[in-house]
């Protein structure tokens, strides 16, 4: 298996240029492979390795998009006595662009509106705001989100709205807007 691994940390450091990500996906997908497919032929390991990593760099790939997209998203909040002069669209591109680092004061104002957030998530009832991270932070679909609560499909839905409803009116309170 040493050659397997070996092949697929390799395999895994070209699809995502990260060692350190790397391992943890080739690592993920070792795990995969050992809790659900313990009892098959050892001859029938290697393509259902090869299939478990390729959806494993996959979801990574997803997750970092997602991630990307929420946080320009979560850095084009504004408070709304900042500048008047305020656009969007350069907002975005500017994070996007990774530009952002390089300006700390923007750093600041991001930091400060997910402050804002991490706060009004902590005021929002705690199945409302489990239902929301699960769903919109780490990006379980409603059945998976469903079954980690212990509830049904319906029940994450109306968690899911009621989070965004209660997080909107409290952000907007504090001056927070898209």
């Amino acid at each position: 298996m040493a050659e397997t691994e070996r092949r697929a940390f390799k395999h895994a450091v070209y699809a995502v240029r990260d060692e350190a990500a790397a391992l943890d996906i080739v690592q993920d997908a070792m795990l995969k492979l050992a809790e659900k497919y313990h009892d098959r032929p050892p001859e029938e390991l290697p393509p259902l390795f090869q299939r478990i990593l390729q959806n494993t760099i996959r979801d990574h790939f997803r997750r970092n998009k997602i991630r990307s997209w929420w946080t320009p998203l979560m850095g084009s909040l504004k408070k709304q006595d900042d500048e008047d002069d305020y656009d969007l669209l350069e907002s975005l591109e500017a994070q996007q662009l990774g530009q952002i680092a390089n300006i700390p004061e923007k750093q600041l104002d991001q930091k400060q509106v997910v402050a804002e957030i991490e706060r009004a998530l902590e005021k929002i009832p705690a199945r409302q705001r489990e239902a929301f991270l699960l769903r919109y932070w780490e990006e379980m679909d409603v059945a998976e989100t469903a079954a980690i609560m212990g509830c049904s499909q319906g029940s994450v839905k109306t968690h899911c709205s009621r989070a965004v409803h209660a997080l909107s009116i409290i952000l907007r309170s504090k001056g927070v807007t898209l």
